[in-house]
């Protein structure tokens, strides 16, 4: 059997005020403080201040955003699917 194609996604930051990234699928929501992304490793959020998107080409999978960074955090989609099966019985 052929393996499946593996997955590829990768973030470079630079100075916390410079983000690209690569394996960007789709973007959920996005202000000047918060920007959640779907990637090809899962549900990324972006937190910080004055959160600006420079360039995106969701068909190369592509993103560029500008502003202070102040956290980035990754959730596992099938643990996100869990959270909200139980929050929904």
């Amino acid at each position: 059997m052929p393996e499946a194609p593996k997955k590829h996604h990768t973030l470079e930051l630079i100075d916390r005020n410079l983000l690209s990234m690569t394996g960007v699928a789709k973007v959920e929501t996005f202000d000047d403080r918060e920007i959640v992304l779907q990637t090809q490793l899962g549900t990324l959020t972006v937190r910080g201040e004055n959160l600006h998107i420079r360039h995106l080409d969701l068909e190369q999978g592509d993103l560029v955003l500008d502003g202070e960074v102040g956290a980035l955090l990754y959730v596992a989609d099938s643990k996100r699917k869990g959270a909200w099966r139980r929050l929904l019985k």
